[in-house]
């Protein structure tokens, strides 16, 4: 037999009791729930509904489709949805709900924003650039294996000498999760890395195993090979910001523009899911569409931005 049904904001302050001295949720998370509940609470008193239990998955739809209606994003929505699914949780828990009425509410997609790239000659422009000092080296050898192997900006600065083999073209790369995967290294990549190689003993402390050190002598910090290719970019008068996670998204674009194979590009990225990877192949099908605008005797603009559109569902 089900307890009598608590007011709105009674089963709410509990709740969030709950999520305080038990969860232990911090101040900030907390508050991001309680904004979000207490947004859907005032809703359920104008819709006349003076208790949790009375909301049904009808009445949550009918909230999120007028809160999406309101300019809400699709990534507030789901957040909001998230807020509702623990509280029901909650509440089923004391016994002051029998069902979770937004659990199979969907908020409406979020549209992944397609990463920016840089194109082929914007690529050539700031890599084929004569180098001068030591750390200048050192940073194209970084720079080109970005671009030649698809390296995340954590992947890098891991990376220790025994990782790269360049007998092999290849270097071993440690992922997300402690997951190893081996990658391709490129013919300018490695004329790259074998120049700063030969300097690399002359900064280095002993017993360091870095790849890639600082002026130190001591594995380079994150950090720091941003701000490098930060400086690096303006230096060579590229057009707009420069950091670690756009050659990486130039690699793939370029990689499945030349061959479109999707599971490669997966594999050499360490992509666990190859839906992430697909992000590429739109795109890939944004450059094929202004190649039709461009080159296609018959091509019609309209048709081609179409075309790129399709690319995008």
């Amino acid at each position: 037999m089900m307890n009598t049904k608590a007011p709105l904001r009674d089963s709410l302050e509990r709740y969030l009791h709950h999520l305080e001295y038990e969860r232990r949720l911090s101040p900030r998370t907390l508050e991001n729930y309680r904004r979000d509940l207490e947004q859907t609470e005032s809703w359920c008193l104008l819709q006349g509904l003076p208790g949790w239990d009375l909301l049904g998955q009808q009445q949550i739809q009918q909230y999120i489709a007028e809160r999406h209606r309101g300019g809400l994003s699709g990534k507030s929505l789901q957040r909001e949805l998230s807020s509702l699914r623990g509280l029901y949780r909650y509440l089923i828990r004391e016994h002051q709900a029998e069902v979770n009425p937004a659990e199979l509410v969907r908020a409406p997609k979020v549209q992944r924003k397609l990463p920016h790239t840089l194109n082929v000659d914007e690529m050539s422009h700031l890599l084929d650039v004569p180098v001068e000092d030591i750390l200048e080296i050192r940073d194209l050898a970084m720079m080109e294996l970005f671009y030649s192997s698809g390296l995340r900006l954590s992947e890098m600065a891991s990376l220790d000498q025994h990782d790269l083999d360049l007998d092999e073209a290849m270097v071993e790369v440690t992922g997300k999760g402690g997951k190893s995967r081996r990658v391709p290294v490129g013919r300018k990549a490695i004329e790259a890395l074998k120049a700063w190689l030969e300097l690399r003993p002359g900064i280095a402390l002993k017993r360091e195993r870095a790849l890639f050190i600082s002026r130190l002598g001591r594995r380079i910090h994150q950090r720091t090979i941003q701000v490098r290719l930060e400086k690096w970019a303006k230096e060579k008068g590229a057009t707009q910001h420069l950091h670690p996670h756009m050659l990486r998204h130039s690699f793939a674009t370029h990689l499945l523009e030349s061959s479109s194979d999707l599971r490669a590009v997966q594999e050499m990225l360490g992509h666990q899911d190859i839906a992430t990877t697909q992000i590429y192949t739109h795109l890939d099908f944004q450059h094929l569409a202004r190649i039709y605008d461009k080159t296609h005797p018959r091509a019609k603009k309209k048709g081609a931005q179409a075309l790129a559109e399709e690319g995008k569902h």
